[in-house]
């Protein structure tokens, strides 16, 4: 039998799929590496070429398929298998359910050493259809025309679309004519984050229940010609569109948005409906891409913080208000601490617009803040991203820890970690961990872990 230093680059060999690794890939051993294959899925017998070799992993190309697994199926998009975007589309949809859901459990026991029950996951009624934002990268092509599309699994070239079947159609629907638009005008695109070259996305967000759009370019200048004609053009065309916006990016940097967004026509924000609460969402803020599935997230905290007598709940991480809101409105005192200027601006207006005199927002860095805090809540919910928590966080937490701990996360593995420490060294106990498939045809998955002491 070959041995791993005797396979060569672009090597062809069979393997056993045993698994599903955190990034969609199918994962199986080559005597002792493992070995990652994009696209294969646990139980198949595959075909494969070597394209990396790492100290202690393989990663290989699938090339055929010889004992299909019977949730494998065609995926619902023709550029599923060369776009990075989606890692899962070949798997039926009740097989990603359990697969993250055990991507979860494993997460806990391996990384968190934590012996924990996962409720079955919150699956999506929308598998299709549910982004209610996209942020598209643009470039020229070899023949100078444009293209719009999602960067290829590992690379960053381009795979050109005019359509997405994982976003809300309200917003698909526009590419390939806001694509045949600005390719009209000729305006300069940037090429591979070279500051100073022009266009670099296209975002596109709609209200989920209001139909509201906003659509904004990503620029590195604001050298654009005739924008501002072309953004009443399409408020004209499109009712729907409520706001057309320009976000200067001027670093060579791979973080999409850069610190100005300039209203070019309509609004600077739409309008929408969240778990019974009017929101104001801005083109450069975070809000959760899957409406229907953030506010099933809801019910659970409600619940959690008002078992106990003691109302005061700090929300870290807050963003615009999108958790701090519902539970002000179900008689919970909030304190939302958040970084961004721009969520805490539209967060404090969100609360008056919905009358919610319970709920106060202050700009604060959560690592340096959080301690002082804390002596005034009870209870702590923390939304981190997905590097989960600070040591500075961790540490105030753990040196003065809240009756009451919610933990909303969009990565296991920090969750694991986190939870780890937070049981064993605050004596928090952990109630069964939910699952929530925000992110259907990824292998991305949100959890709600709650967590009390005496």
């Amino acid at each position: 039998m070959a041995t791993p230093t005797a396979l060569r680059l672009g090597e062809i060999f069979e393997l056993t799929i045993q698994g599903l690794g955190h990034e969609g890939q199918g994962v199986g051993r080559f005597d002792d590496l493992v070995v990652f294959v994009p696209g294969a899925l646990p139980g198949e017998r595959v075909v494969v070429r070597l394209r990396r070799q790492a100290k202690r992993h393989l990663e290989a190309d699938l090339v055929g398929v010889e004992d299909p697994s019977t949730d494998r199926r065609k995926s619902p998009c023709i550029l599923a298998e060369r776009c990075g975007g989606c890692s899962l589309q070949h798997c039926a949809d009740a097989a990603q359910a359990e697969l993250k859901t055990d991507l979860v459990r494993q997460a806990l026991q391996r990384v968190g050493h934590l012996q924990v029950e996962v409720l079955p996951i919150f699956s999506a009624a929308s598998p299709l259809g549910y982004r209610n934002r996209a942020l598209i990268p643009l470039e020229r092509g070899p023949e100078g025309q444009l293209r719009a599309g999602y960067y290829r699994r590992g690379s960053h070239k381009i795979v050109n679309m005019n359509r997405c079947p994982v976003l809300d159609p309200r917003i698909d629907a526009l590419i390939a004519p806001l694509k045949a638009d600005l390719e009209a005008t000729r305006w300069p695109v940037d090429v591979n984050l070279s500051s100073g070259g022009g266009l670099r996305h296209l975002a596109l967000r709609v209200g989920h229940h209001s139909g509201e759009v906003l659509i904004t370019l990503v620029s590195s200048h604001n050298n654009l010609p005739g924008l501002e004609h072309l953004a009443n053009e399409w408020m004209q065309r499109w009712p729907e569109v409520v706001g057309v916006n320009l976000n200067i990016q001027p670093i060579a940097s791979n973080v999409v948005l850069g610190p100005e967004t300039h209203q070019v026509a309509g609004r600077s924000w739409l309008l929408e409906r969240f778990a019974g609460q009017e929101l104001r969402i801005a083109a450069d803020t975070f809000f959760q891409v899957n409406t229907a599935q953030a506010e099933r997230v809801v019910p659970l905290l409600t619940a959690f913080f008002s078992e106990t007598p003691e109302s005061q709940v700090l929300e870290a991480y807050s963003g615009i208000g999108t958790f701090s809101l519902p539970l002000a409105a179900a008689g919970l005192d909030v304190l939302g601490l958040e970084l961004h200027p721009g969520s805490v601006k539209q967060a404090r207006a969100n609360a008056e617009r919905n009358q919610l005199l319970r709920a106060r927002f202050e700009q604060a860095d959560v690592a340096a803040s959080l301690a002082e805090h804390l002596t005034w809540a009870a209870s702590l919910l923390v939304d981190p991203p997905r590097k989960g928590l600070t040591p500075e966080v961790m540490e105030a937490i753990l040196q003065a820890p809240p009756s009451r701990l919610a933990y909303i996360s969009c990565n296991p593995a920090t969750l694991a970690r986190d939870l780890g420490r937070l049981t064993s060294e605050a004596g928090y106990r952990l109630r069964p961990v939910q699952p929530v498939d925000f992110f259907p045809q990824t292998s991305h998955v949100e959890c709600v872990a709650l967590l009390e002491r005496d």
